[in-house]
């Protein structure tokens, strides 16, 4: 089925638009799909290792604290492997690619 030619210019128009927005091309790009994901692991695997410093001060207090840091550790890991499986095999690349082209370039100043 053919578009008539008014469907086919507002297409053009739109693809125009995209085009040259910036925000929607970094959101849309390999590396953009999965930066929410890559956070919350991060700030995840941050907690994680504050927890393990709790959860080794909380054994010296009392072992009831130590536990509900022990929980609070294995809703971290939940969250972790919750937000890998979303970015799967595919998107574990493309990050580790992002990382590696930003690695390259040098820092950031």
């Amino acid at each position: 089925m053919a578009l008539s030619e008014d469907e086919q210019r507002i297409l053009r128009q739109i693809e125009a638009e995209l085009q040259n927005d910036e925000r929607f091309a970094q959101a849309v790009s390999p590396s953009g799909l999965y930066t929410h994901s890559v956070r919350t692991v991060r700030w995840a695997i941050v907690g994680l290792v504050a927890s393990l410093a709790l959860l080794v001060v909380g054994l010296r207090f009392h072992y009831v604290a130590a536990f509900v840091v022990f929980v609070v550790m294995l809703a971290l890991l939940g969250v972790i492997e919750r937000n890998a499986r979303a970015m799967g095999k595919a998107g574990l690349q493309d990050v580790a690619g992002a990382i590696r082209k930003v690695r390259a370039s040098g820092p950031r100043r």
